[in-house]
């Protein structure tokens, strides 16, 4: 199949196996040229080994995945080619300076050793690492790194950058930049295909999301469409007195005809609301829900109708909570 410009990623069924347990199970993906793509999925879900695959680190065994148009397994090196990867751990020598790094880099891309040293001093600069660059990596702190990490991983700008988990463990200075780097290298043409379990990341930088659980898409679409796929709205109610959480639900559920589910918080409660509750007509019941909730002697601190949040859908698609720190590994990947 000859290399298309307007897909980027294609994937047919892709399924591999660890130790006789189906990491990933039939995985289809497009991913347009020049957009920023996310899979979103728990812990172990598949998607670090769907990525590993797509960037012909790992072989399939069953289904096939094509790099603009070139198959992974059968053309590796015309897809290594277009791409580059940038895993959840550093891969950068500790022990170098960061202009180090990135020369050394440059070089084994190809360039020469003026190009590379000044092919470095322009990424140190735009990842803000200029002050530091003469500095062991050593002593970088955790955002540093991570942006020295995806420095190098663009020495030579690639058509398409994996990023698997890139702001885990970051503040959120550090997870801000990173953010700005991807739009930037969007707005240059490269298209990204993102892992990630912060919400915020996905809905931040993502134009389409796969939702993936136990190795399976459970869910597909723009962050907007998601959202509205477990409902038109959600109701938050935050009671003044937690033991009287039983009755409130029980109350809610009965004058709203809907499921009411509990918070971590043991004050919370919340409702999926369909379009018919949203819509203007259903405003009013549902403010005549939380004014029997203070009739029956229930006092609600505080109440909002908002819209949908992605960490709503991930819940409801999978049954997990977002994670919100430490790493991903898969079964049988770190």
């Amino acid at each position: 199949m000859p290399p298309q410009s307007d897909t980027a990623v294609e994937a047919e069924g892709l399924v591999k196996f660890f130790r006789g347990t189906r990491a990933i199970d039939g995985i289809d993906m497009l991913v347009p040229a020049g957009t920023v793509f996310g899979l979103l999925g728990p812990n172990g879900a598949g998607k670090t080994t769907t990525i590993r695959i797509l960037a012909t680190l790992l072989e399939p065994d069953a289904g096939t995945g094509r790099v603009f148009g070139h198959d992974v397994a059968r053309f590796p090196d015309a897809v290594r080619s277009r791409i580059s990867l940038t895993g959840q751990f550093a891969s950068i020598d500790d022990d170098l300076s960061g202009l180090e790094n990135l020369v050394i880099q440059a070089r084994l891309r190809g360039y020469s050793r003026p190009a590379a040293r000044r092919r470095a001093g322009e990424l140190l600069e735009r990842f803000d690492l200029t002050d530091a660059a003469q500095r062991q990596v050593k002593t970088y702190s955790g955002g540093m790194q991570r942006r020295l990490d995806i420095a190098v991983g663009v020495v030579v700008t690639p058509d398409l950058l994996f990023l698997d988990e890139p702001t885990t463990g970051l503040d959120p200075r550090s997870r801000n930049q990173v953010w700005a780097t991807v739009r930037e290298l969007v707005g240059q043409g490269t298209t990204v295909l993102l892992t990630t379990q912060y919400l915020d990341e996905a809905d931040q930088l993502c134009d389409r999301i796969t939702v993936v659980d136990h190795g399976r898409i459970v869910a597909d679409g723009t962050p907007s469409r998601l959202k509205s796929s477990v409902g038109n709205g959600v109701l938050h109610i935050h009671l003044a007195e937690p033991h009287l959480r039983p009755r409130a639900r029980a109350l809610l559920s009965q004058a709203l005809r809907a499921p009411v589910e509990v918070d971590p918080d043991p004050a919370a409660l919340r409702v999926r609301l369909g379009r018919d509750l949203t819509e203007s007509g259903g405003v009013g019941q549902v403010t005549d829900a939380v004014a029997q909730l203070s009739r029956a002697g229930i006092e609600v601190s505080a109440f909002a109708l908002a819209q949908p949040s992605l960490d709503e859908v991930f819940l409801a698609l999978t049954g997990n909570p977002a994670r919100t720190t430490g790493p991903e590994t898969e079964r049988g990947v770190a």
